[in-house]
């Protein structure tokens, strides 16, 4: 049993795990899972660069995972960077804030291999059950990217493609400096657009229409999920591995991109930090499911952690 830390950092949040993983008997046992808000990629999509106050965000969130990882005694951690610091042209200061705090260095990985991440994370439980038909369409939607990988057991294709809650919001939802509440139908045309340009893009790689099996996700999927199912608060157990029609998402999409931030906020499974980006990680899970014909999609509350998790172990 080898006790292990896993660090994600991507564009909207940084995530630990702080976890026992048996590679013998394939089991990985939770011991402390937590989320925060950082909006590092903060303004990288329209300035090249971190902002100072993202970057702080960041550290401080970092301070708080290494006293986490001393308590548990984690022999092992493995700290992964995804789209907004791939991106940023200051990502030196990035890479050696992190280094002062947590003693490794953030890996900067491909959308590649943020991929395969993904797909292991994501499949690792599921390869077993006999409801679910294979291969399996892993969609790891973030702030920055999403990423698609088609595998069995492994990996057959993958690609990343930058379009993703954060990134989409910037690009097409703000105006004067402010997330335009609720968005025109101008803006969520040209955003529908452009995660249409980046479908078209994934499918030159992978072939997304072949899986038969979709599982969804990141945080714009549960929260989806969270809502799909009138959850009183965010609740891990009731999100994991349920199951969201399409007709549902596309409900709850055109709900969330007609409502106000205040009626957005209102949700009581929703994480304030999602409360202006949550309209554009649901229309980035529709248009998928629309492309490929899925009839619903798996949520798994598994993901790129619990890869960089097993890629320690």
């Amino acid at each position: 049993m080898n006790r292990v830390a896993a660090i994600d950092c991507g564009t909207n949040s940084i995530r630990l795990l702080v976890a026992d993983v048996d590679p013998e008997t394939g089991e990985l046992t939770d011991l402390d899972r937590r989320m925060t808000i950082v909006r590092l990629g903060q303004g990288v999509d329209r300035t090249g660069r971190l902002a100072p106050e993202a970057l702080e965000r960041t550290f401080a969130a970092c301070r708080e995972y290494a006293e986490v990882i001393k308590e548990h005694g984690a022999e092992r951690l493995r700290f992964v960077a995804t789209s907004a610091s791939r991106d940023a042209g200051n990502r030196d200061a990035f890479v050696r804030g992190v280094v002062d705090i947590l003693g490794v260095e953030p890996e900067v990985i491909t959308g590649d291999q943020e991929a395969e991440f993904s797909f292991t994370g994501a499949t690792k439980e599921l390869t077993g059950r006999a409801d679910l038909r294979r291969p399996f369409l892993v969609v790891d939607i973030g702030g920055g990217s999403t990423e698609f990988v088609v595998g069995d057991d492994h990996v057959r294709a993958a690609r990343s493609v930058d379009v993703g809650c954060v990134r989409m919001t910037e690009r097409h939802l703000v105006r004067d400096g402010a997330v335009t509440d609720p968005p025109t139908e101008e803006q969520i045309a040209a955003m529908r657009a452009d995660i249409e340009a980046a479908l078209d893009h994934a499918e030159e790689t992978v072939p997304l229409r072949e899986a038969h099996t979709l599982v969804g996700l990141a945080g714009s999927v549960t929260t989806v999920s969270a809502i799909a199912q009138d959850l009183p608060a965010y609740d891990s157990t009731a999100i994991h591995h349920s199951r969201i029609s399409r007709d549902r998402v596309r409900e709850i999409t055109e709900w969330l991109l007609r409502s106000t931030h205040a009626e957005r906020a209102a949700v009581p499974s929703m994480h304030p930090g999602r409360v202006d980006v949550i309209g554009a990680g649901a229309l980035v899970l529709l248009a998928i499911m629309e492309r490929i014909g899925a009839e619903e999609v798996v949520v798994s509350e598994h993901d790129i952690l619990d890869g960089i998790a097993w890629s320690v172990a």
